[in-house]
């Protein structure tokens, strides 16, 4: 386990513009810490750049594109250059695919699991070492309770969290004795862009929501799978526990 952050000083967020990531970085801002974004979007980029430095930030940005692995060790090591350590990573990159869609095209289905899994392990894997040569850090990845079980509504994007989820899981056990701290965060339902197209209801929150989890949890600097808000604990551990035999027939 890492010690716990009294302050944060140096934060990688990869996926900036996502709006649990734009909330969180809000958070870090107000305590004057040098943020490192990432994302697809530049001149979004700019703009939440802007924003987090009229807050207190000291911030830095560049384009990414997290699918092109290729690029994942160019790009790591400019931000080590430019920043020598890091106390934080966020990784919020992602996408929420139609599952209709994907049913009917191995190629979609594919793109998904790339992009909210294979490229967030090879992030991982790299910041993992990193972190670990360092011997200090917290990193914490946006999951999804879409993990827990598979669902026939959204069993592909699913299986990319339930992979991270194992994936973390185990990255968390190696890291421990070098202490670097693996967070898992685990939303419900939120209120954002990508969920614009939903309905809502008592269950959903807002972004700022789950940015307080993550800040809470990294400033507390302990491993973990954590739901957000905590009441997913309950929904979750009730369909954990729920006979596939009954699953199978809910539309859930």
């Amino acid at each position: 386990m890492s010690k716990p952050l009294t302050t944060t000083k140096n934060i990688l967020i990869i996926g900036a513009t996502s709006a649990i990531a734009e909330a969180s970085a809000r958070l870090w801002a107000a305590e004057g810490a040098q943020l490192y974004l990432l994302a697809r979007n530049r001149e979004k980029l700019a703009l939440v750049a802007q924003d987090l430095n009229v807050r207190g930030a000291q911030t830095q940005y560049a384009t990414f594109d997290a699918t092109d692995v290729e690029m994942h060790e160019t790009v790591m090591s400019e931000v080590f250059r430019s920043l020598s350590r890091l106390d934080v990573v966020l990784i919020a990159h992602g996408d929420l695919p139609e599952q209709a869609a994907c049913q009917d095209s191995v190629k979609m289905t594919l793109d998904s699991l790339q992009t909210n899994a294979i490229s967030t392990v090879a992030l991982l894997t790299l910041l993992g070492n990193r972190l670990k040569m360092q011997g200090s850090g917290v990193i914490a990845v946006i999951g999804s309770v879409a993990g827990d079980r598979g669902r026939k509504s959204n069993y592909v994007y699913g299986s990319a969290k339930a992979l991270l989820a194992t994936f973390l899981e185990g990255l968390a056990g190696r890291l421990l004795p070098h202490h670097v701290s693996v967070i898992n965060i685990k939303p419900g339902f939120v209120d954002t862009p990508m969920t614009a197209k939903f309905k809502k209801g008592l269950l959903w929150v807002k972004p700022n929501a789950v940015a307080r989890s993550i800040h809470a949890r990294v400033a507390e600097g302990r491993s973990g799978s954590f739901y957000s808000p905590r009441f997913w604990w309950l929904i979750m551990m009730a369909i954990r526990l729920m006979p596939s035999s009954i699953l199978y027939r809910l539309n859930i």
